[in-house]
């Protein structure tokens, strides 16, 4: 059986190649016998000390005497990283099964235990992968960017997933596949009320949509999404300040389980009948699951792979599992959260919106106790700056719950449209959330449906 190790260093010191080691990940660990190794670590140090020299010949035999060099190697560098890495792993997982395993299967529950060998299995893929090519050329790749086109206009691969507020649509053109946008605004404000209605317009358009509700129930959460999809039937019938709008059912009173009778059995059939009606899928994971202990960004992957998401909510980015702080700076562990959670949008091409909260403002009411519409800044972001940093576009936002007004101030636009500010019809009790657009032949108001 050929030996990869030695003809692996005995072409390094033939080719005087020593940055084969770092162009195919090739660590000292990666050779299976002691005597390989430390001829791996001598080859590095000499080279450390000779500017990138691999020793000679004569130096490396004296050097390393219980390795056999092979003169002439024709194989190339890329084929035996490979076998070296292949027989690595093999090792790696049989000394997880002999030893870490054991104590692991018994101290840990079943899950925790799948949970732990999938990081250490994972750890080991990483490690002993192999990298043929880096990156894309841009000049000869020319098929892959032309397979992707035709992909993207066949509708196979991208999507554009349109917000329900239409100038959102006109200024940044709807949500890109693999981008992370923001939402933000000041405690009660109506962040997730907004953030729903673009997963519910998603799942209108065919997009599967997860949900990661941790703060919301799931009957609160069931309970506004139904009210707002009945709306957009125009179930009913509601006049609010003297204005007749196309509402819902009313989600107060379902909260309360206080409808009507003739509401009930209207609720019962739009409910039987939303498998037909609605194009996509809405998986929910709420507050209230009891499964639901796993608020990690890995637990967040998997939900993603499970539910083929194309559209995901985290309501709110703050309660989620941060990642380590490894940079031991204050904030570092949920700006690492942050780019981990945009690392995982780009790789799954998924919509993320992500919640976060605006800092607080004391005296804005007047006098009267008069507030005025004043969504949250950039500058305002709290918890970390990082998700402003990740995102394509962010959304401040604002509403009057009582006046059944609202505003999205988008606040940051990769693609344009900053400072582009939506003034919405907020009714959130009746399903009624759109934006209002100008009539300029009757220069009056309209609900943009």
């Amino acid at each position: 059986m050929a030996n990869y190790g030695e003809q692996f260093l005995s072409k390094i010191v033939d080719n005087n190649d020593t940055q084969a080691f770092i162009r195919y990940g090739i660590e000292d660990s990666d050779f299976p016998t002691e005597a390989e190794r430390k001829a791996s670590r001598f080859v590095r140090s000499y080279a450390e000390q000779n500017g990138g020299q691999a020793p000679s010949y004569a130096t490396f035999v004296a050097e390393n005497p219980d390795i056999t060099y092979i003169p002439d190697v024709s194989d190339s560098f890329d084929y035996m990283a490979r076998q070296i890495k292949s027989l690595s792993a093999k090792i790696q997982v049989k000394r997880v099964i002999e030893t870490e395993a054991q104590e692991a299967f018994t101290k840990l529950s079943g899950e925790e235990f799948l949970i732990w060998l999938r990081e250490r299995t994972d750890g080991i893929i990483m490690r002993t992968s192999v990298r043929n090519k880096i990156g894309t050329d841009v000049k000869k790749d020319i098929d892959v960017f032309l397979r992707e086109y035709q992909n993207r206009k066949d509708g196979k691969s991208f999507r554009v997933w349109l917000s329900k507020f239409p100038t959102i649509n006109r200024v940044i053109g709807g949500y890109l596949g693999g981008n992370m946008y923001t939402w933000y605004g000041r405690s009660g404000r109506g962040k997730s009320v907004f953030t729903m209605e673009e997963a519910l317009e998603a799942a209108v358009q065919g997009a599967n949509v997860l949900i990661w509700s941790m703060e919301m129930p799931k009957f609160q959460w069931m309970a506004r999404a139904y009210s707002s999809l009945s709306a957009r039937d125009n179930i009913v019938q509601a006049e609010v300040n003297g204005q007749v709008f196309a509402a819902g059912f009313e989600n107060t009173a379902m909260l309360r389980g206080k409808l009507p009778e003739e509401f009930e059995e209207g609720l019962h059939s739009f409910l039987v009948g939303l498998n037909e009606s609605l194009a996509g899928t809405i998986t929910l994971r709420a507050v209230d699951d009891k499964d639901f202990d796993d608020r990690s960004l890995r637990a967040l992957e998997a939900d993603i792979i499970a539910t083929k998401a194309d559209v995901v909510i985290i309501d709110p980015f703050y309660y989620l599992d941060y990642e380590r702080n490894t940079s031991k700076t204050t904030g570092g562990d949920a700006a690492a959260t942050s780019m981990k959670i945009r690392r995982l949008t780009g790789k799954y091409g998924v919509v993320t919106h992500a919640i976060t909260q605006a800092d607080e403002i004391k005296d804005d009411r007047d006098e009267e106790g008069n507030r005025e519409l004043n969504p949250a800044k950039r500058a305002e972001i709290k918890k970390t700056k990082q998700v402003l940093e990740d995102a394509a576009a962010v959304f401040g936002i604002d509403s009057l719950n009582e006046e059944g007004r609202g505003i999205i101030s988008l606040g940051k636009g990769r693609d344009g449209g900053e400072d582009t500010e939506v003034e919405v019809v907020y009714l959130p009790n009746y399903g009624i959330v759109r934006e209002i657009t100008i009539d300029t032949n009757a220069n009056k108001f309209k609900v943009s449906i």
